[in-house]
């Protein structure tokens, strides 16, 4: 049954984000930390000063993917939602989510370590962590969007792609 989602809520920054990540991310190191070689805070919530929906999003490098049903059973025990109809569209990922009063707090993306993704999701925050101009572009952006959308993840989601593909770039050629 697919999830219904409230509407969507953008915050300006908030300076435990970084706080809440870590604390969350000692306690998966402890229940799957024989998977994995890094965890990562990534999306907005990562990057200060910008706006987000408050959700702590965490890149996990793994070993191997043939791990999952290890990691994943691990994960559950802490409240963990595994979703692998994802993995249609993104095969190379495994994700997971966990909520608190009906709404989503944590976003786990599992790739293997060095991975195309991996790559590109630490190059996008580290292109906005060192780029102000573009952070105010972007939470500019953000607040509209959730007005305009509403309720509509997809429609929210879709209307960024044009700004995140152009940080993409920008964070591509930087590194060339």
């Amino acid at each position: 049954m697919p999830r219904t989602h409230p509407p969507i809520v953008v915050e300006s920054y908030c300076a435990e984000w970084p706080e809440i990540f870590t604390k969350e991310a000692k306690l998966i190191q402890r229940f799957i930390g024989t998977y994995i070689t890094v965890i990562e805070h990534i999306g907005s919530t990562s990057v200060p000063g910008l706006a987000a929906k408050p959700i702590i999003d965490m890149l996990i490098g793994v070993k191997s993917l043939a791990d999952t049903p290890r990691f994943v059973a691990a994960l559950q025990k802490l409240d963990y939602v595994y979703v692998p109809e994802h993995e249609a569209d993104l095969p190379e990922r495994r994700y997971l989510y966990k909520q608190k009063n009906g709404e989503d707090t944590f976003h786990l993306h599992m790739v293997e370590t060095g991975s195309e993704f991996f790559s590109r999701h630490i190059a996008f925050r580290d292109y906005l962590r060192s780029h102000p101009e573009s952070v105010a572009e972007y939470a500019s952006l953000k607040f509209r969007l959730a007005r305009e959308f509403g309720s509509d993840r997809a429609g929210y989601t879709d209307a960024k792609t044009e700004f995140i593909q152009s940080i993409e770039r920008a964070a591509q050629d930087k590194e060339s």
